[in-house]
């Protein structure tokens, strides 16, 4: 019996009539976000891009100079930028190949000893996410009290009168020390987070044919995790590349400029006593956030999961 046209036009027209009209709540949700976004994020960043190709000294006129901060911090090389933009950009990368596989691998580590459920294993999460917690002046404070030469516990441990802070390559080792112990905890929860979800069968039957520890980190663990890891090196190699407090605070940038990141050469030239140039300060800026969206890119690319 077939159905009469008629019959279902009504209905259609309902439903184009429900397709037409536009669901206004998740914007009333996402529009406060997206001002704050916009006001204190997008517009500083367009206003800091265009202020890499003026000369200005942040009271008086801009001057548009175009791609004259650019050239003068990248190829003149006897200007003090120059210096300064190479070297403490060269040190940055240092800073980053150092500390990134630190703050992944310590982490990784400790969360698959805690999810083993050891004996106060809920005090001792409690204990390596503590430091996470402090501001960077703080962190810096312990640590100087702790490399201090002749009083700190560090040297008397070790038996010798170490120069942490004042001799390479003990500063490095001490700012990757000092970040390591301060960045720990966050990512450790996020691996405790991922390994809870690993289904126990997998660990069951890797142990029937005889698998060891090892074989099972490195063949059900890690693949299970890898979305995780992949997100906390990304999130972590922009942080490291952010880099400021702890050299500023532990090293001064020394010895001899040797730990003086590209940060503090940003702030000093953008703040800093004495004639402000924040045309210089932000094409340095800007290529330092070239840099991160490179390197963010690449590893996103290596470690993606692949068919």
């Amino acid at each position: 019996m077939e159905v009469p046209v008629k019959s279902m036009e009504p209905k259609m027209k309902i439903e184009r009539s429900k397709r037409k009209s536009v669901n206004w709540t998740p914007w009333f949700f996402i529009t406060p976000h997206l001002v704050i976004f916009g006001l204190f994020f997008l517009v500083p960043i367009l206003f800091g891009i265009y202020i890499s190709f003026t000369s200005w000294d942040l009271v008086g006129k801009a001057n548009f100079v175009g791609l004259a901060n650019y050239k003068e911090i990248l190829f003149q090389k006897d200007s003090s930028f120059y210096t300064q933009f190479h070297n403490g950009l060269k040190n940055t990368f240092i800073f980053v190949i150092l500390s990134v596989p630190c703050c992944i691998v310590v982490p990784l580590l400790l969360a698959s000893a805690l999810n083993a459920k050891p004996r106060f294993h809920k005090l001792f999460q409690s204990i390596f996410y503590m430091p996470s917690l402090f501001s960077i002046s703080a962190v810096v404070i312990i640590w100087t009290l702790m490399f201090n030469v002749n009083q700190g516990p560090v040297n008397n441990l070790l038996g010798k009168s170490i120069l942490w802070t004042s001799t390479q390559p003990y500063a490095w080792a001490a700012i990757v020390i000092v970040t390591v112990w301060w960045c720990i905890g966050g990512n450790m929860i996020i691996y405790q987070a991922a390994l809870n979800g690993i289904s126990k069968d997998y660990y069951e039957a890797a142990e029937i044919d005889g698998a060891s520890s090892i074989q099972k980190f490195f063949k059900i663990t890690l693949p299970s995790i890898r979305g995780q890891i992949l997100y906390t090196v990304v999130i972590t190699t922009i942080a490291q590349f952010n880099i400021y407090g702890q050299p500023l605070m532990l090293t001064g940038g020394g010895p001899i400029d040797s730990t003086r990141v590209l940060l503090m050469d940003i702030q000093q030239n953008a703040f800093g006593s004495g004639q402000s140039i924040a045309g210089i300060a932000s094409a340095m800026a800007f290529i330092l956030g070239l840099c991160i969206m490179i390197v963010s890119l690449i590893q996103f690319l290596f470690l993606r999961n692949r068919d």
